[in-house]
């Protein structure tokens, strides 16, 4: 993944310290419900699309802008599908970072999926349920995008409302 050039410039000033950043993922549906994937350079696995926001990016052009980047696949997005802190990641090069990240469903409005940049190995097209093998990261996503539900919170599947006077 490619680290954008806000990010090297906070490196020169914390090191490799933990860095509390926003992340944006897309699940792409086309008009046939196949989901859009790609197969990532850095990890070799496929997974759903995302990246990191550009300062005074909103999530919804964050994810505009990734998935076209990286497929070259124009979309929409339609509504928030989960919001989740996800573990710190470590990287081989010493830095830490922790993405709060906010998965949008979209829709393909355009464009033909081919990889874009070098962020990817290959992209496609795979129906919902016959998909490659994809981490718990990608499957939670693209299940939660497959539900027709309201947006889902980490840690609050259980809550019940406080119905006490």
């Amino acid at each position: 993944m490619a680290i954008p050039e806000f990010i090297r410039d906070l490196r020169t000033d914390i090191g490799t310290k933990l860095l509390w950043l926003p992340g944006v993922s897309a699940v792409v549906f086309d008009d046939a419900g196949r989901v859009l994937l790609g197969k990532r350079a850095d990890t070799g696995g496929w997974s759903v699309i995302g990246g990191i926001p550009e300062p005074g990016e909103q999530p919804a052009e964050t994810a505009v802008r990734e998935v076209y980047e990286e497929t070259a696949v124009h979309v929409v997005p339609e509504g928030v599908v989960l919001v989740e802190t996800m573990p710190p990641t470590h990287y081989p090069n010493g830095d830490v970072c922790q993405f709060m990240d906010v998965t949008l469903r979209c829709r393909a409005v355009g464009g033909t999926a081919r990889v874009n940049d070098d962020e990817s190995l290959e992209v496609g097209w795979f129906p919902a349920d016959a998909l490659p093998a994809l981490d718990d990261y990608a499957l939670s996503r693209i299940k939660k995008a497959l539900e027709a539900g309201p947006t889902w919170f980490q840690g609050m599947a259980e809550a019940e409302p406080d119905t006490a006077g």
